[in-house]
């Protein structure tokens, strides 16, 4: 493994104008932008990998789908296979006026990079790039074997990964999963995510008169439908902020381990408050005597993602006829997804002020995804990542929901997921000024370099079908 450090460490700025040329292109997947960045971000990777050294490496389209990518090694025979994600795809960029350099002009400040992409996810994805051409060029071989997906549609919703998994089934059969496309607790703390929130939404619409009416003329006796939705938004919640909605916290899943891995983390509130941009003498809510950690990571919360009534540019004396909101639950072991929605519906329905009308339109239905971070691969990416980052290795969660994971958890079921990542709390992913520490960024490949020779005498071959 001393030759492939070695010729990371000589050919460190190559890999970081390769990670500013990826994030040139403007591969945004979102349907409102033009798909060809898309396909040109497949293609310049697929090249990539070619230069690199894989044996095989190609641009795969699929029904309608951006484009993937699938690129594979497999010159190590009776070693076993590892099964490598990313995705190629980004973000729209937002608004112009508050980027500090332009979005896809990638530019280097303070020892980040500023690009839209940079961290989520081209540096995933180019952490093995480097890593695995480091190998192939300073050894001529790898010490597994390895088969990669970088996907182009993650950011617009992986609609099409499941089918495309379920499609090629056998093409990816591997013996452990690592997905690059996570966090990391902190800056220069290498963590790995074993737990996941899903996601569950709901429309309501709330009217109470067939067209405005002058406040003055019928404001009293009619009901505002207004004052209505927000008296049934508000009763969603307890004053902590904790959900009150009947049965929804009946199956969640009472973990003592993952208490006990949570508590062993650090946490600086008063940073916590800076880095989430709550303003001075806002607290924290949520249910009492549960942690910070176990409030984002294990436990259920409530949103308001949308309220629509009437803006206050141009609103006049009158009782408008409705209002609107999307409410969205984030679910975590073991709560059903679809039960909780039918819950959240219920809710909402229930004893409408004044006779209200109650509209509810179900949308979004995701479930969690969970993992016990225990076994040989668990211990080799530890091992790893200690080796890439000197330091110890944080076990965490992720708030949100990462729609690749269950599909590979179910088309791979039985096999270890690893999921490892570069974003940090200051990185600002999916927003303006998104960056990537350059620290980290050379740290997690020289990680990954040690991955691949630690999984490889680490896992013992699964039989093939």
């Amino acid at each position: 493994m001393k030759a492939a450090l070695a010729h990371l460490d000589t050919h460190w700025e190559a890999v970081l104008g390769d990670l500013a040329d990826f994030a040139r292109i403007p591969g945004v997947s979102d349907a409102a932008y033009p798909k060809a960045p898309v396909r040109a971000s497949a293609e310049w990777l697929a090249r990539r990998l070619k230069a690199a050294g894989f044996e095989t490496a190609e641009v795969v389209g699929f029904g309608d789908a951006h484009p993937y990518v699938v690129a594979e090694w497999l010159g190590a025979p009776g070693a076993p296979t590892l099964l490598l994600y990313g995705h190629h795809d980004v973000q729209p960029p937002g608004r112009p006026e508050k980027w500090v350099s332009p979005a896809f002009e990638p530019e280097i400040r303070d020892g980040r990079m500023y690009g839209r992409g940079v961290v989520d996810d081209k540096a995933g994805v180019m952490i093995h790039v480097a890593a695995l051409e480091a190998w192939l060029k300073a050894e001529g071989r790898l010490p597994c074997n390895v088969k990669l997906i970088v996907e182009g549609e993650e950011e617009s919703g992986s609609e099409s990964l499941e089918a495309f998994l379920n499609t090629y089934r056998e093409r990816f059969q591997a013996d452990v999963i690592v997905l690059t496309d996570t966090a990391n607790l902190d800056t220069g703390i290498p963590s790995i995510t074993y737990t996941l929130r899903g996601l569950v939404a709901v429309d309501v619409e709330v009217a109470a008169l067939d067209h405005p009416v002058h406040s003055g003329m019928w404001g009293g006796p009619v009901p505002d439908p207004v004052m209505a939705m927000c008296r049934i938004l508000a009763g969603l919640t307890h004053a902590d902020g904790s959900i009150n909605i009947p049965g929804l916290y009946d199956k969640v899943r009472d973990d003592a381990a993952g208490r006990e891995r949570l508590a062993h983390l650090p946490f600086d509130a008063e940073r916590f408050k800076v880095d989430a941009g709550m303003l001075e003498g806002v607290e924290f809510a949520g249910e009492a005597g549960r942690s910070v950690y176990e409030k984002l990571w294990t436990r259920p919360s409530l949103t308001l993602t949308a309220l629509e009534a009437r803006p206050l540019k141009g609103a006049i004396n009158q009782l408008i006829e409705s209002a609107s909101a999307r409410v969205t639950i984030r679910v975590v072991p073991d709560q059903d997804p679809a039960e909780i929605q039918r819950l959240l519906i219920a809710a909402l329905e229930a004893n409408p002020p004044h006779g209200v009308k109650v509209t509810t339109t179900a949308k979004a239905v995701g479930g969690y995804w969970s993992t016990v971070p225990e076994g040989p691969a668990f211990e080799a990416a530890e091992r790893a990542l200690k080796a890439g980052f000197g330091a110890d290795v944080a076990y965490i969660g992720c708030g949100g929901s990462i729609p690749f994971v269950q599909p590979f958890a179910d088309v791979l079921g039985g096999v270890p997921a690893l999921l490892l990542g570069l974003e940090d709390p200051i990185c600002n992913a999916h927003g303006e000024n998104e960056s990537l520490h350059l620290g980290d960024f050379k740290k997690a490949t020289v990680a990954a370099v040690h991955l691949y020779a630690e999984l490889a005498t680490a896992l013992t071959p699964r039989p093939r079908a």
